[in-house]
């Protein structure tokens, strides 16, 4: 069997207020072009099929046009609830839908009652935890005495054992789960899922099943050969630069996992940083290669330019962040107290001007900055 590994789609994500879903459904709508060449079973999608759990209808309408293309490919689909998705509207007719190819494991209640699929071998049995939000799944697990994530987590997996024993021997078994395991590492564009102080739970309570497809992380990771992360794919922060983003494929034979093959995706527009003075950056050829990239910019000019990114973005149309950070740095930090501490109203707004810009308010700027001042006086009296 041949089973493809992919998760937090985030389907209608936007970055840094751009609209993505195009990108997104030309990514996506790929997966069922390597379904067809890889004779790929079953894709699996574990966790955050969504960016939010109350989805925009554009977003829904990405997502099932690209559902469709995949199972029309010919692959099962098989997909769990990740900490971004509701639960409870993501499975929603989900009975039904399983009927059509669409297994939908959104119920921490059936989390033990696989998917069964089948090939050549005999029986293989896709177990789908959906997100445990820690207080909530203890209340649903009937748990006492303990909590966070580790608690939930190795519950939910003592009952995937135990229903896994006892359907006897040759049954190979495929756990998705959407978690934070200790040894994953980090990027800016994740959702934290800290309950209790603890977010991490240690590899060692997935055990005792051929492949774990691991969801939540935002870059492709092995922590074991058979418990492996996929990665978003796409990138959703500028820290996932660096990204190689990816799904995994999986083949699993009588004896279980037979091996795992990368398996590279396409880069709609590729992420870059760039750091200078705005002069530099507007003219200097060195930097002609970003102009079709989403980037972010440092300026390091000594005196914040005016209308910064209007400028920069007639070179670099794709241009989403800026910042400023001037050569020496900036004027030394001080805390409320000091700042305000025997100046008048017209003082703290000059300095305010000069410490975000780096140089101090002109004649204009002082109208206006009087003009502002006079008439909220005006309102108080």
């Amino acid at each position: 069997m041949r089973l493809l590994h992919t998760s937090d789609w985030h389907v209608g994500r936007t970055f840094h207020g751009r609209d993505l879903l195009a990108e997104q459904e030309a990514v996506l709508t790929g997966l069922a072009d390597v379904v067809v060449d890889e004779r790929i079973d079953a894709v699996l999608i574990a966790g955050d099929l969504y960016d939010r759990a109350v989805p925009s209808a554009e977003a829904v309408e990405t997502c099932v046009r690209i559902l469709t293309a995949i199972r029309a490919a010919g692959a099962d689909i098989v997909l769990i609830s990740g900490n971004h998705d509701s639960a409870q509207r993501l499975g929603a007719f989900g009975g039904f839908a399983s009927a059509g190819g669409l297994h939908l494991c959104t119920r921490i209640a059936t989390l033990s009652a696989p998917v069964l699929l089948a090939d050549a071998h005999g029986p293989v049995a896709c177990y789908g935890i959906p997100y445990l939000d820690p207080d909530p799944a203890l209340h649903a697990l009937e748990l006492t005495g303990c909590r966070g994530h580790e608690a939930v987590l190795g519950e939910a997996m003592r009952r995937i054992r135990a229903d896994l024993a006892g359907r006897g021997e040759g049954v190979r078994s495929v756990v998705l789960s959407h978690a934070f395991v200790v040894g994953g590492e980090v990027s800016e564009s994740e959702r934290r899922i800290t309950v209790g102080g603890v977010e991490h739970v240690p590899g060692g309570t997935f055990s005792g099943v051929d492949y774990v497809a691991l969801g939540h992380l935002h870059g492709p990771q092995v922590l074991a050969e058979h418990l492996r992360y996929s990665g978003s794919p796409l990138a959703y922060s500028f820290s996932e630069a660096r990204h190689h983003k990816a799904v995994w494929l999986v083949e699993l034979d009588a004896s279980g996992l037979a091996g795992v093959e990368r398996k590279a995706l396409p880069v709609p527009r590729k992420l870059a940083t760039a750091t200078g003075r705005i002069d530099e950056l507007l003219t200097e050829p060195d930097y002609a290669e970003l102009e079709d990239c989403y980037l972010s910019l440092t300026l390091t000019d000594p005196v914040r330019p005016l209308e910064a990114m209007r400028r920069l973005q007639q070179r670099f149309p794709h241009a989403v962040h800026l910042d400023f950070r001037p050569d020496g740095g900036g004027a030394s930090q001080l805390c409320y107290r000091e700042a305000v501490r025997g100046r008048t109203d017209h003082q703290i707004a000059e300095r305010f001007v000069d410490d975000c810009r780096g140089a101090p308010p002109g004649e204009r700027e002082l109208s206006l900055l009087t003009s502002a001042i006079e008439s909220v006086r005006g309102r108080e009296a």
